[in-house]
C-alpha cells in the first residue's frame, strides 16, 4: 500500500478509535469474559515501526524493557518498563499511557523523552496498540477494568 494511502487510512482509524469503540466480540478463558480489544490490526502494524523507529532502542524491539527497570540508577532515575505486559504499564489507563509518551516520565521519575511535538496523537496510539497486542488476555483484561474505571472517571487521552 502507498505511504500516504496508508497514512490516510491509520488517521481515519484512529480518529474514529477516540470516540468509539472495539468492533469485535469479547471472548471467554477460564469462565471470564475478557474484552475485545480497541485496535484493529491496521493500528498493530502501524505501530510496529513506529515503535521500532522511535521506542526500540530503550525499550527493547520486543518491548522488553530493561533487565533492571523495577531498580533505580545512580541518579535515582527508573530504566525503560518493559511494555509487553510484564512490567506495571497494564496498570496505567489508555490517557496515562498517552500523556505519559506525550509528556515524557512523571516528576523526572525516568528517562523517558516528551514526544510531544515529535508524534502525532495517531501515531502515539498506534504504538500503544502495538505493545498492547503483546498483552496475553488476562493482562488486557485487567488493564481493561483500570481503563474503564478511568473513562467513567473523565479521564480520556
Amino acid at each position: 500500500m502507498h505511504p500516504r494511502l496508508r497514512w490516510t487510512f491509520l488517521m481515519m482509524a484512529v480518529t474514529g478509535l477516540t470516540v468509539g469503540v472495539a468492533q469485535a466480540e469479547p471472548v471467554a478463558i477460564a469462565g471470564e469474559s475478557i474484552p475485545a480489544r480497541w485496535y484493529k490490526p491496521a493500528y498493530v502494524d502501524a505501530g510496529k515501526s513506529l515503535f521500532a523507529a522511535n521506542c526500540a532502542s530503550c525499550h527493547g524491539a520486543g518491548a522488553e524493557g530493561a533487565v533492571n527497570w523495577r531498580q533505580p540508577d545512580a541518579e535515582g532515575r527508573f530504566p525503560p518498563p518493559p511494555l509487553n505486559g510484564s512490567g506495571h504499564g497494564w496498570h496505567h489507563p489508555l490517557a496515562a499511557l498517552y500523556q505519559t509518551i506525550m509528556a515524557g516520565s512523571p516528576d523526572g521519575s525516568g528517562r523517558m523523552p516528551a514526544w510531544q511535538g515529535k508524534l502525532s496523537q495517531a501515531e502515539v496510539l498506534a504504538i500503544i496498540a502495538w505493545f498492547q497486542s503483546h498483552w496475553p488476555d488476562e493482562i488486557y483484561a485487567a488493564w481493561h477494568r483500570t481503563n474503564e474505571a478511568s473513562k467513567r472517571e473523565g479521564r480520556t487521552p
